[in-house]
């Protein structure tokens, strides 16, 4: 079996991504339409796994799934004339069925409000429909302009989690806005991604939105990576579809709405932020294959060594996902590449020694320490050793990212830290856009927003004008 190359993560952080994607059989890019990328088997299982995690937290927060198509009408889309302006040169048209042109032209939705709120104009009657909180994982689709990247920026989003939800009041479509926000924080938390969480300005916040507020994740090669995002709606979208209740008091109210979406971007940043030199690591509860069972050949002992192997993935099978590499055709050297490439969290080593001792070697992933354990202390190992193995890339990924982000006094040293991609610089502004957008000329970075996980509150004077500052700002060259 060839050796497929590798990169320097940190060093080639680009790179090393798009070969990982192929090495390790994640996601091919080489489809024939720019920006879209085929899900392999493997990759497919991470993200299913990623998806399973995300329905269970909307399941037990009380949102319900669905399922919307993915064409809309041109009508609906203009409807709220705010979010198509901003969307309307990233819309993929249908102008044709058939041979026929369209009297109505479609769109491939490149977000799902103009889909979904039509149909709660026909199902929000009474303050007893309220609140009502759904969500989809589907497709949406934005002509790219700029250079795409696997994952992270492509023309079809087909991981893309959606959650929709319609209010009585702004006060219960703010405290939505909260758990949501705690939603997503569990999420990152169980995969390990560490984030900071910014109130977008205003210029660029969701089309349509009262405001926004960002989960970003820092990448390898110190950019940043939007992962996930939180939007309070007001009542904008249901004052252009039309959708009210009747209150308890017989009068009739236009709605209260949020909506906050996850894209395969989660994904990219999983991958990113624990990987090494030698591929992916998984955290395990994420990983298709948590447990690999490697036998070292010996023909002495073939057939103890066979027997030992199938035995410990028997046991540990009721409990993990696991897998013995039973191909001869090649070493086991080359099988251990092959699995850490591909980020599988244990190794387990079974050799003529091993069957002797009546034991086996566990090897982690992200340290590749090892140990011996007794066959018979397997089962009670196991699970302590991946739950050590979890805590620890938590613990080495924020550390990791809190090193990446300056807070700075001066233009001058923003700068230097941006040219070089360190991370995330904060500053003192003064909340102003004009000041907003002179400073990023200035340092040539996006501005990401306020902090909002920030409880401290830090005075002085803003770095563009001078003036009371309102707070702390943030800035990343961002992807």
């Amino acid at each position: 079996m060839p050796t497929p190359k590798t990169q320097k993560r940190d060093k080639h952080y680009g790179k090393w991504f798009r070969n990982i994607l192929i090495n390790a059989e994640i996601l091919d890019y080489r489809y024939p339409i720019k920006g879209c990328g085929v899900w392999l088997p493997y990759g497919y299982k991470i993200r299913k796994h990623v998806t399973s995690l995300l329905r269970k937290l909307h399941d037990a927060t009380g949102h319900d799934e669905v399922r919307f198509p993915t064409i809309v009408t041109e009508t609906n889309l203009r409807k709220e004339a705010t979010h198509i302006k901003d969307f309307e040169n990233e819309v993929f048209w249908i102008t044709h069925g058939g041979l026929k042109p369209l009297e109505v032209k479609y769109a491939l939705r490149p977000t799902s409000e103009t889909a979904i709120y039509p149909m709660l104009q026909i199902w929000i009657r009474s303050h007893a429909d309220l609140p009502k909180k759904l969500y989809q994982i589907g497709s949406v689709f934005r002509y790219e302009t700029k250079t795409t990247r696997p994952i992270i920026r492509v023309r079809e989003v087909t991981t893309f989690k959606e959650a929709h939800t319609s209010h009585a009041t702004l006060k219960d479509a703010e405290a939505q806005i909260r758990d949501a926000t705690k939603i997503y924080k569990d999420f990152f938390d169980t995969c390990g991604v560490p984030y900071v969480i910014s109130r977008r300005p205003d210029w660029d916040k969701f089309p349509g939105a009262l405001y926004s507020l960002s989960f970003d994740a820092i990448m390898p090669d110190g950019r940043t990576l939007q992962s996930g995002t939180v939007h309070n709606l007001g009542q904008n979208f249901s004052k252009a579809f039309n959708i009210k209740y009747e209150t308890l008091e017989g009068t009739h109210e236009y709605i209260w709405q949020t909506c906050y979406g996850i894209s395969e971007r989660g994904i990219g940043a999983l991958l990113s932020v624990h990987g090494d030199d030698n591929g992916i690591v998984l955290m395990p509860l994420l990983a298709p294959i948590q447990v690999i069972v490697i036998p070292i050949p010996h023909k002495a002992s073939r057939q103890l060594i066979t027997e030992t192997c199938k035995q410990v993935a028997k046991r540990l099978s009721l409990n993990f996902r696991v897998e013995v590499d039973w191909r001869e055709e090649i070493t086991p050297g080359a099988k251990f590449f092959y699995w850490e490439l591909r980020g599988v969290p244990i190794r387990i080593e079974i050799g003529p020694k091993d069957v002797q001792k009546k034991q086996v070697i566990l090897v982690r992933r992200d340290t590749f320490e090892k140990e011996a354990c007794k066959i018979s202390d397997l089962s009670s190992r196991l699970p302590l050793l991946i739950n050590e193995m979890s805590m620890e890339l938590r613990e080495k990924a924020w550390k990791q990212m809190k090193k990446r982000i300056y807070r700075v006094a001066d233009l001058e040293k923003a700068n230097q830290l941006l040219k070089k991609r360190a991370g995330i610089v904060e500053l003192l502004w003064c909340g102003d856009g004009k000041c907003g957008h002179e400073l990023e000329e200035q340092v040539n970075a996006t501005l990401l927003g306020t902090p909002v996980d920030v409880k401290k509150k830090i005075e002085g004077k803003c770095i563009v004008c001078g003036r009371k500052a309102s707070g702390l700002v943030r800035l990343a060259i961002a992807y």
